[in-house]
């Protein structure tokens, strides 16, 4: 499920990002998807290529990744985000939820870290220094 008012563009500095046409309210499941889970050997193969920046790091321990279907990899980050993401290991699943109000054509991001408040570097910010 993607809500229809979600699309795809441009956005400057970051190549593509997800948008809206519409205003979203707080609390808002924008998007589920499923995920293609990854072993732990497939996720050091995938890491060493350009898929790493779009992987996801799954499973209660985080000893494999996903590659999540949908928009769900195309979704920016920000350290102070406006969606948040939840991912299901039962269902194999990765669901966005808007964390507040979204303004029509707004860019949706997600903290790349797991966790709103967590403003750890995430790898590019780390390369760049």
């Amino acid at each position: 499920m993607i809500k229809p008012y979600l699309y795809v563009d441009k956005t400057k500095g970051k190549g593509r990002g997800v948008f809206t046409k519409e205003r979203i309210a707080a609390g808002t499941r924008i998007e589920t998807s499923p995920v293609l889970v990854l072993s732990y050997d497939d996720t050091e193969i995938v890491d060493k290529t350009k898929l790493h920046n779009y992987i996801f790091l799954w499973g209660v321990r985080e000893t494999r990744s996903c590659i999540a279907l949908g928009l769900c990899s195309i979704y920016n980050h920000s350290y102070d985000p406006n969606c948040v993401y939840e991912m299901d290991f039962e269902e194999e699943t990765m669901s966005i939820i808007t964390r507040r109000e979204i303004k029509k054509g707004e860019e949706l991001c997600i903290n790349y870290n797991g966790d709103v408040t967590d403003s750890s570097p995430v790898w590019f910010d780390v390369r760049k220094k």
